[in-house]
């Protein structure tokens, strides 16, 4: 069995959201505290993909920033190739952790041309001797990416969506990494130019032997991706299973609902129906989740022991999944 590239291990982040002290003291209100990741564990194997699903608010993006070191860990660890993200020995292991962010044009510096933006790692991490290998190198990358060499002159700004998205890869590829951390790359993007970016995406992924982490709301895009999923509920890994598992036979009820929300052809292919009521409900105040399955006033297999027992992911029907519900 090869062993994993990342490990998730019990990864916790609480956030304090009360008003100043005395606020508190004349108001007379209790301290705020935010779990937005509760104990989350997954592994990813090199070459592959993990990818993270649920409704906004639910922590997918929380975790991608733990993963690669931009916040710390209220409890639990990340590891990378054998060392701890953000540990001792991190630092000869952190160019090979990368990611790419959601908004192409904010993550890119408006003022700097291409060929600069895409040149910096290089320089930081001193990957290359002269300025002449630099550009050389900049020039190879853009060419990966689907872009012209002359391209490197031009600012942002002259770009379409799509090909900043190309540029922030370019960037993010100019470390050498081994491990990226896509970050929804492609909600910003009109479904055309997503197709072209993911296909982008999966073809370096094959050339460069590359290993990716993907958040996303959007459930084609992590099908399309993912070789294992994960789906978030209020900050918890409820299910996680390979792919084919996952779409095929969902066991928790919650994924069952989000599967059930994706539009779907009628027969004819002609009309969009709906493959089910619309998803009831919103998401429960993180700062305050209901006692037990934080779920349970959503779910159609709600039990007593819903309401009281918090269940944890166990493996169940060829899954893990966190539900007193499944057996």
């Amino acid at each position: 069995m090869t062993e994993p590239l990342v490990v998730v291990d019990h990864l916790s982040s609480r956030f304090d959201v009360s008003k100043p002290w005395l606020n508190r003291v004349l108001e007379g209100e209790p301290r705020r505290i935010l779990r937005a990741v509760r104990d989350v564990s997954f592994s990813i194997e090199p070459g592959r993909t993990f990818g993270l699903v649920g409704e906004s608010g639910c922590g997918q993006s929380t975790v991608a920033r733990m993963v690669v070191g931009l916040l710390a860990p209220s409890a639990g660890s990340v590891g990378f190739n054998g060392a701890r993200v953000g540990g001792p020995g991190w630092d000869q292991h952190r160019r090979r952790v990368q990611v790419v962010f959601q908004g192409p044009y904010a993550s890119l510096v408006r003022r700097w041309g291409v060929g600069w933006i895409v040149a910096e790692p290089i320089r930081t991490f001193r990957l290359a001797e002269t300025d002449s290998a630099v550009r050389a190198r900049v020039d190879e990358l853009l060419g990966l990416v689907g872009l012209d060499a002359r391209d490197s002159e031009k600012f942002p700004h002259e770009f379409s969506g799509g090909q900043r998205q190309r540029i922030a890869i370019a960037r993010a590829l100019a470390c050498e990494p081994d491990f990226i951390v896509c970050d929804e790359p492609t909600s910003a993007l009109d479904v055309s130019v997503q197709a072209q970016v993911l296909n982008l995406m999966r073809n370096l992924q094959r050339e460069l032997g590359l290993t990716y982490l993907l958040i996303s709301h959007d459930l084609a895009v992590v099908r399309h991706m993912s070789d294992e999923i994960g789906v978030m509920y209020l900050g918890r890994l409820v299910e996680k299973a390979d792919k084919k598992r996952l779409f095929e036979a969902p066991q928790h009820p919650y994924t069952r609902m989000l599967l059930d929300a994706v539009p779907s052809l009628d027969d004819a292919g002609s009309e969009l129906v709906a493959a089910a009521p619309a998803i009831a409900d919103e998401i429960p105040n993180p700062i305050d989740p209901p006692a037990g399955c934080p779920y349970h006033p959503r779910c159609p297999r709600r039990m007593t022991i819903c309401e009281e027992v918090l269940p944890e992911l166990e493996a169940k029907a060829g899954s893990y999944v966190a539900c007193h519900a499944v057996e």
